[in-house]
C-alpha cells in the first residue's frame, strides 16, 4: 500500500511529517534537529511523545501554515519504518555487488 506522506509546519511552528488523508495528517511525527560535533541530525518522534511512544492520532491540515512542495525520499522512508517498525529496502545492493576491491574471504580466517 502507497501512502501519501507529506511534511508541513504547523501554527505553532513545529515542523511535521504524517500521512495524509483528505484533511488531515494521520500518525503525525515531529521532526528536531540535534546539534551534534559533525553538524545538525535530524531525529523523528511520535508528536505525542513523551506521553505517546507509539505514532497515532491525527492533525487537521486547518492547523498548518506551510505545506513543504517535496518531502525528501530518505525522510519519508525513516518516517514509514519508524510507523510501521518495519525496515524497508533501498532498491539495489550498494557496495554488496561484489567485483573488484572485494575482498578474499580466505583473508579473513586466522592463519
Amino acid at each position: 500500500m502507497s501512502y501519501d506522506i507529506r511534511l508541513v509546519k504547523l501554527v505553532t511552528g513545529e515542523t511535521v511529517i504524517g500521512k495524509f488523508k483528505e484533511d488531515r495528517i494521520e500518525e503525525p511525527a515531529i521532526i528536531q534537529t540535534v546539534p551534534t560535533q559533525q553538524g545538525v541530525q535530524i531525529m523523528l518522534l511520535p508528536y505525542g511523545y513523551p506521553f505517546d511512544q507509539e505514532m497515532g492520532g491525527e492533525i487537521l491540515m486547518k492547523h498548518t501554515i506551510f505545506e513543504f512542495a517535496k518531502c525528501p525520499e530518505d525522510l519519508q522512508t525513516k518516517y514509514l519504518e519508524a510507523s510501521s517498525n518495519i525496515t524497508l529496502s533501498t532498491g539495489g545492493l550498494g557496495d554488496l555487488g561484489g567485483g573488484a576491491g572485494t575482498p578474499d574471504l580466505s583473508d579473513l580466517l586466522k592463519k
